[in-house]
């Protein structure tokens, strides 16, 4: 100890290191841990080590007075190190503080920051003497004020959400016109606020955010994680985005979109961290207390790997638990975000190994009087026995819906037999998800998304091109449910190029018709491509980038008009499911499936294989309240078939259709209807049916 770094007894609570303005806090969890040992470090990187004087229960805490915002700090900590009990202390390795608000940057690959030496035979049973300080970054003792100013969330409804799921990096990398491209700063400039208002974004869904490592085998091979899915700072956004460090930036771009009206959701990973197995490097949770913090196997050597990446977290330890919760209500009260999509969430709500809806996650996020005024996303699996749970996940949370994703794909293909799928999707998967009074917006629909094919590489690539990864085009799935058109990859064939451009209008225009929450991958409506990559992960690069300055500005006009005409008709966002229930105030039923010719579909026609058209009038739903009622309807037509008459419903004394969007033409529409109407091949058309004067 120096002088000038007296530590005293301070407070358990919070956990984390807290600056008071007169000095910080240190309080750290570890329940098998002997000894902690506090490391401080100066501009020069000299170390000074200070034991935590206090422990109670199993926080172990300390203060010291004087320190100020921009101190460097990290943890050692003493215990057994017996990996077949499930203990793997090792304070010869630096550790970063969980509840680090900032970190220095990130690990560097060097045997080192493993805690058992890497090249003996005996593997992780060998224990490492190295010291692993000079690999590791250092946690950062923040400055917790920001001037928010007049910071007002938009708070919108899911009936009003359109989502755009974006990569940080990705997004702008390409766009020469940006400052400090790849970071936050970036992502709130002008020129990407003024794309997003313009397509018209509701909420930006930022792929993880929180600091994250580079895999071992990706180094070796010249490659990064630039996806982000091997989080280790559940509270410290990821260096790499940032210019000068200062989580601030951060803030500055969260105040940025919601002045625009833009919601922030972040893509957060809690169901594993980037220590990997037992032949993962030591960077905090394992060196902490790895018996404590991760779902150990049988043999306690191993870990539980229903995530796929090696490990998970052990949400049934309260203090893993407690964690999760503080980290979700750090990003919303002090970083001002608005929502969460929690990635491979059936492992969170997973209790001793089995998934249970009503588990302990679960019950805390729905009480939590922070977290339950937030949009909450599950992606509904995850890799174990019984890891699919599509649907059954309790409200307020949302799920991804990839059903909706390849049974459209499907049906715009020509598969046979999709028309009763169809029919489910377009009308909000009620069979999924009407139940314990959930929404039709829980449904978060998607045609693609940063795991698998962009919307340009599901109409241009019946194959994955993979080749980039370095594994021989092994890895990424083979489900793409895609179709060439005709010639695997570019072409300019005309003809090719037409069909192309149609497809992905239909599948643009199924996606914002549906009942649901829709998602927009960033770049779809620009006609991005990843050359065939359905897994680019590891490619940080014009692969996983943007493409800006080919875009395609007709089928950006589209997707802008048919976000628009979602926005115009209440009737296709609702919340309440559509069942085809009579309604109170007309005795109209609020959906009819038709067949071309006008007649109501046949049960015989559902199970059709060759059947490539139906039609859906909607109106408000059965059971909606006066106020919200419209009387209007809307009339979708999807054909996947030929060119064909349809007959519209007879409005008689309750107004006029009229043909608003059609996928088959290239620019706006506004016509009135005949009562039967040429429908297009390979087309999507909306009538709108407004009142009758005087009603």
């Amino acid at each position: 100890m120096t002088a000038g770094h007296a530590i005293t007894a301070g407070y358990a609570s919070p956990l984390g290191a807290t600056f008071d303005g007169a000095g910080v806090n240190f309080a750290l969890f570890s329940q098998h841990g002997e000894r902690v040992v506090l490391c401080l470090f100066d501009a020069k990187g000299r170390e000074t080590r200070l034991d935590l004087p206090e422990r109670d229960g199993h926080v172990w805490h300390g203060y010291i007075s004087g320190l100020r915002p921009g101190q460097q700090y990290g943890y050692r900590v003493h215990g057994p190190y017996k990996p077949r009990e499930g203990h793997r202390f090792n304070p010869n390795k630096l550790l970063i503080d969980p509840y680090a608000k900032r970190l220095t940057g990130s690990p560097i690959q060097h045997d080192a920051i493993f805690g058992y030496k890497t090249r003996d035979p005996s593997a992780d049973l060998s224990f490492d003497p190295r010291d692993s300080a000079p690999f590791m970054p250092r946690s950062v003792v923040i400055d917790p004020s920001y001037s928010w100013g007049n910071d007002f969330p938009p708070r919108l409804p899911l009936t009003e959400t359109i989502i755009y799921e974006a990569h940080v990096k990705g997004l702008t990398a390409a766009r020469s016109d940006i400052p400090d491209r790849g970071t936050f700063l970036a992502m709130a400039s002008d020129p990407i606020l003024d794309h997003l208002t313009r397509l018209g974004i509701t909420a930006i869904e930022l792929m993880p955010v929180n600091a994250f490592t580079d895999d071992a085998f990706l180094v070796e091979k010249g490659l990064r994680n630039y996806w982000g899915y091997m989080s280790y700072g559940f509270f410290a956004p990821e260096p790499r985005y940032m210019r000068d460090g200062d989580i601030a930036e951060f803030q500055q771009m969260v105040s940025r979109f919601h002045q625009a009206g833009i919601e922030v959701i972040l893509d957060v990973v809690y169901n594993h961290t980037a220590e990997g197995n037992e032949r993962g490097p030591t960077l905090s949770f394992r060196g902490l207390d790895n018996a404590a913090y991760y779902r150990l196997a049988e043999d306690r050597r191993f870990y539980v790997n229903d995530a796929g990446t090696g490990n998970v977290l052990d949400l049934d330890n309260p203090f893993a638990l407690r964690l999760v919760m503080d980290s979700l209500r750090y990003w919303v009260q002090v970083m001002h975000v608005d929502g969460f999509r929690f990635d491979l969430c059936s492992v969170l709500g997973r209790s001793h190994g089995v998934f249970d809806r009503d588990g302990s996650f679960f019950r805390a996020v729905r009480q939590d009087p922070v977290l339950n005024r937030v949009k909450l996303i599950a992606e509904p699996w995850d890799i174990g026995e019984g890891g699919y749970q599509l649907g059954n996940y309790p409200a307020p949370f949302a799920e991804w819906n990839d059903r909706f994703r390849d049974q459209i794909r499907g049906f715009w293909r020509g598969d046979p037999g999709l028309i009763g799928k169809l029919a489910k999707r377009i009308a909000g998967s009620a069979a999924r998800f009407d139940h314990d009074g959930r929404a039709a917006t829980a449904s978060v629909n998607f045609i693609a998304a940063h795991d698998g094919f962009t919307l340009m590489d599901t109409v241009s690539y019946d194959q994955k091109h993979n080749e980039a990864n370095g594994e021989d085009n092994r890895d990424g799935h083979d489900h793409n449910l895609s179709d060439n058109c005709g010639v695997e990859g570019p072409s300019s064939d005309p003809d090719i190029t037409e069909r192309r451009a149609r497809r992905r209008r239909n599948l643009m225009a199924t996606l914002l018709l549906s009942q649901g929450t829709p998602m927009i991958l960033a770049g779809d409506e620009l006609g991005n491509s990843q050359q065939g990559n359905n897994n680019a992960y590891c490619q940080d690069n014009p692969i996983g980038w943007i493409d800006w300055d080919d875009a395609d500005a007709g089928f950006l006009e589209f997707c802008q008009r048919v976000v628009a005409f979602r926005k115009a008709h209440p009737i296709l966002r609702q919340k309440r499911f559509l069942h085809s229930h009579a309604r109170e105030q007309d005795g109209i039923p609020d959906l009819f499936w038709r067949r071309a010719d006008g007649q109501p579909m046949r049960v015989e026609d559902w199970s059709d294989p060759e059947l490539r058209l139906v039609a859906a009038e909607m109106r408000m739903a059965s059971g909606t309240p006066e106020y919200a009622a419209l009387r209007g309807a809307v009339f979708l037509v999807l054909n996947a078939g030929p060119q064909t008459e349809v007959h519209l419903p007879d409005t008689s004394q309750r107004g006029n259709w009229r043909r608003q969007l059609d996928s088959s033409r290239f620019g706006p529409v506004d016509e009135p209807a005949r009562d039967t109407e040429t429908v297009a091949a390979d087309s999507v058309v909306a009538f709108v049916l407004s009142d009758a004067p005087g009603r």
